[in-house]
C-alpha cells in the first residue's frame, strides 16, 4: 500500500473533487473582485472615446477578464490548498487517513492530480485565449479605445531607426516581404538632429530594399509648403522588416511557437534575445507553479488541529507560496538583465521550492 500513488479510488475523488471546488470558488472570488476594481479604474478611459458605452465597457471585460484568470489562477490553487487541508485537518480526516496506512504524499497525491490538470488547462489557456486577448486589448489601448483594429496580429506605434532620419509608422500588419505598414511617416533630419522635411502616407510596402509609400505627401519644414507628390516614393531604404519585430515583440502576446520564430529572426539580426528566451522558457514553468501549491501548503495538513497551531501552519504554507511567486519574479527580472541565464532564471525558482517543499514534508511526516 505504501508504494500505490493512489490506495483509495473513493478517497482520491473525494479529496480531488474538494479541492477542485474551492480552486474554483476562490478563483471566482478574485477574478470578480479585481475586475470590478480594474474596470472602476478604466471605465472613465473607454467612454471618453466617442460613441462607446455599455457594449464597449462588456467588451474590455470580455478583453481583461482572460489576464486575470491567468495571473491568478496558481494563487488559487495556493488558497484551496490551505483552505482544503485545513478543512480535513479540522475534521480529523487527515488522521484518519494516516491511521489506515496512508502516508503523507498519498494524502496529497489526489491534491497533486488536480494541480497537475490544472497546469496544462493553464498552459492552453494561455496559449490559445490569453495572448489573442492580450494583443486585441493592447492594440484597443493604442487606440485610446476607439475602433478595434481588425488586423489580431497588428502592432501600433512603432518607430524606427532609418540612419540619421525616423521612420514611424502608426499600425504595421503582416510579416516579412509581406508586412505593411499604415499612417506611416518619414523625418528627414539634418546632421544637426533638426527635421527639415516630412513625408506622411497613408500605407506603405516592402520595396526590397525601402518602403514604397502610397499617395505620399511631403511637407518642407523651412518653407512650410506641403505638396502631393505625383508617384509613389520609396524612403527608408536601411529599414528591414525584422527591424519591427525586434522593436515590438511583446512576449505576453505571442504564443510559444510564433514567440520563438520572433527570437529565431531577431537572433539571426545579430541582436540579443537574453531577456525573450527568459519569457519564452517561462510559458512552460509558470503555468507548472499551480504543480507546486499543493505541496508548499502541504504543513496545514499535518499536525493536530487542537493543538491551537493550525492556524500557525496555514500561514506558514500561505508565505512559502507567496515566497515563490516573489522569488518568481525577481529571478525573471535578473534574467531580464543578463544577470541569470533564461533556462536558469524560469527554472530555478520552481527547482528551489519543489526541494524546500519536499525537505519539509519529508523531514516532518515522513
Amino acid at each position: 500500500m505504501q508504494f500505490e500513488f493512489f490506495p483509495s479510488r473513493t478517497l482520491a475523488t473525494y479529496i480531488a473533487k474538494m479541492f477542485a471546488v474551492r480552486i474554483v470558488a476562490v478563483l471566482l472570488m478574485l477574478v470578480l473582485v479585481l475586475q470590478m476594481l480594474d474596470l472602476l479604474s478604466e471605465s472613465g478611459k473607454v467612454l471618453a472615446a466617442p460613441g462607446n458605452g455599455q457594449s464597449e465597457l462588456l467588451t474590455y471585460v470580455g478583453l481583461r477578464m482572460p489576464q486575470l484568470v491567468s495571473r491568478f489562477l496558481p494563487y488559487s490553487v495556493l488558497l484551496a490548498t490551505i483552505i482544503t487541508l485545513m478543512t480535513l485537518n479540522q475534521n480529523s480526516e487527515v488522521i484518519a487517513m494516516k491511521a489506515g496506512g496512508l502516508s503523507a504524499h498519498q494524502v496529497l497525491a489526489p491534491l497533486f492530480l488536480v494541480a497537475a490538470v490544472t497546469s496544462l488547462a493553464t498552459f492552453a489557456f494561455n496559449e490559445r485565449i490569453v495572448t489573442r486577448s492580450t494583443t486585441t486589448l493592447k492594440a484597443w489601448q493604442n487606440v485610446k479605445y476607439g475602433p478595434i483594429p481588425q488586423e489580431s496580429a497588428i502592432k501600433s506605434n512603432i518607430w524606427l531607426q532609418d540612419g540619421p532620419n525616423i521612420l514611424f509608422a502608426r499600425t504595421v500588419s503582416g510579416e516579412g516581404n509581406a508586412m505593411q505598414m499604415g499612417g506611416v511617416s518619414w523625418y528627414r533630419r539634418d546632421p544637426t538632429g533638426m527635421v527639415t522635411e516630412i513625408v506622411t502616407a497613408p500605407s506603405a510596402t516592402y520595396a526590397k530594399p525601402g518602403w514604397t509609400f502610397r499617395q505620399p505627401v511631403l511637407f518642407d519644414v523651412q518653407s512650410a509648403r506641403k505638396v502631393a507628390l505625383e508617384a509613389d516614393q520609396v524612403y527608408a531604404k536601411s529599414v528591414e522588416p525584422v527591424q519591427v519585430v525586434i522593436s515590438k515583440v511583446d512576449a505576453d502576446a505571442e504564443s510559444l511557437t510564433r514567440l520563438a520564430g520572433s527570437i529565431g529572426a531577431i537572433r539571426e539580426a545579430g541582436f540579443r534575445t537574453t531577456e525573450l528566451d527568459g519569457k519564452w522558457w517561462h510559458k512552460i514553468s509558470g503555468p507548472l507553479s499551480a504543480l507546486l501549491m499543493p505541496l508548499l501548503g502541504a504543513v496545514a495538513a499535518f499536525g493536530l488541529a487542537r493543538s491551537g497551531h493550525l492556524f500557525v501552519r496555514a500561514v506558514i504554507g500561505m508565505a512559502l507560496g507567496f515566497a515563490y511567486f516573489v522569488f518568481d519574479n525577481a529571478a525573471l527580472a535578473m534574467g531580464n538583465f543578463g544577470a541569470y541565464p533564461p533556462f536558469l532564471a524560469a527554472w530555478a525558482p520552481f527547482v528551489l521550492f519543489f526541494l524546500i517543499g519536499e525537505t519539509v514534508l519529508i523531514r516532518t511526516e515522513e
